[in-house]
């Protein structure tokens, strides 16, 4: 249609046969162009993405992702550049007018929702959100940077015009990503080739404060704990030096790594002043809650808990755990009434988790505890 801006989806793929056809067939209503750059296939996937319409580029692998990414861009010759991953999966839920709204944008670089799986099944409820850079104007020089963790030069091409926590989300498209699933994770040795980069970027002359978190995150999926803890640390403390705010997703995770360390003393406190930079961020009341709870602090925990539901799951500009808002903490309260005596007041906050989860394993054994105990009771009365 006349007037319509041309989009093209941007990739890069090696030996992804397994899930090549399904990323493209979900994408291939929506675009004018699907280029797809492979760094070294050694199976079906480039005459999969053939098969699927794709143009296919070759990209001789030099253990830089930015600049197979960056090669995919130079091939595209749409108005707007889409870019995914081959374990991911494009949803369109304004099928008829995300184009014509994309006529009428005056941004340059919007969000989409991106929801990340984590468990061994892919299950909406266990997933993490965020909005994520992935549609932007082609030829205003953006451009990927780092050898791996890729990412746009949003902050150097506009200066702080497109600060990265106010850029606009496109609504209407989520993209569904699958790769952190368990059993992907093992099959393609991800955090270990992952490490093996990160490792090698910190010997380079480099001044990007990501790449100790990407590794911290790395080493946390490893439940390498400290290790985690000690790289996310320095990040923060880099983000800091470079008179940069530390995104908010570094305090969720040095609190996350914390708390499976069992490093509960003094959280609560210190967690305060990542929530007075974050005060919407509702992980980082979701973990205080959990710190107190596990600190026997069991009054101050329901109110923080409270919160959780008062602020909810849904501001995705931050990394959101799915259920940090809503049935997480429901379970949680019912472990915090529970240990108060309030028994019947846990079996509804546990039957309340399950109705918003209904296979959330823990909440449907915790009240399965709470059924049995009374059950002995009425016995031995």
């Amino acid at each position: 249609m006349f007037g319509l801006p041309k989009i093209s989806l941007c990739m890069i793929v090696k030996n992804e046969e397994e899930n090549i056809e399904r990323c493209l067939a979900s994408v291939k209503p929506f675009v004018d162009e699907m280029i797809v750059v492979d760094t070294g296939s050694t199976d079906q996937t480039i005459s999969l993405c053939q098969a699927a319409g794709a143009q296919v580029q070759i990209f001789e692998w030099n253990n830089n992702f930015a600049d197979a990414r960056n090669y995919s861009l130079d091939q595209a010759t749409g108005d707007w550049i889409l870019w995914m991953d081959a374990d991911e999966v494009l949803e369109v839920s304004a099928e008829a007018d995300w184009k014509e709204r994309l006529a009428e944008e005056t941004d340059h670089v919007l969000n989409v929702h991106l929801v990340n799986y984590i468990g061994e099944l892919p299950d909406r409820n266990e997933t993490y959100h965020i909005a994520h850079t992935r549609l932007f104007r082609k030829g205003l020089g953006l451009r990927f940077l780092y050898h791996i963790h890729e990412t746009l030069n949003v902050e150097e091409i506009f200066a702080g015009e497109h600060a990265l926590n106010k850029i606009k989300q496109h609504d209407g498209l989520t993209i569904h990503h699958y790769g952190y699933l368990q059993a992907r994770t093992i099959a393609k040795q991800k955090s270990e080739r992952n490490l093996h980069m990160l490792l090698h970027e910190l010997t380079l002359d480099n001044n990007n404060p990501w790449t100790e978190y990407h590794l911290a995150s790395e080493y946390y999926r490893l439940e390498k704990y400290e290790q985690a803890y000690e790289f996310v640390n320095l990040s923060i403390a880099r983000f800091l030096k470079k008179d940069k705010l530390p995104p908010s997703l570094l305090y969720k995770l040095k609190y996350s790594c914390l708390i499976s360390m069992g490093c509960i003393a003094g959280i609560p406190a210190a967690i305060d002043k990542a929530i007075m930079l974050y005060p919407d961020y509702v992980d980082l009341y979701f973990y205080k809650g959990v710190a107190l709870y596990l600190s026997n602090l069991l009054s101050l925990a329901l109110e923080v808990f409270e919160q959780c539901l008062l602020i909810g799951e849904d501001n995705i500009q931050h990394l959101t755990l799915k259920g940090a808002g809503s049935f997480h903490v429901w379970y949680y309260k019912g472990l915090c009434l529970d240990k108060l005596g309030k028994v019947d007041a846990a079996a509804d906050a546990y039957k309340e988790a399950l109705r918003l989860y209904p296979s959330y394993s823990h909440a449907g054994e915790a009240l399965m505890r709470l059924k049995e105990s009374r059950q002995h009771s009425g016995l031995k009365e």
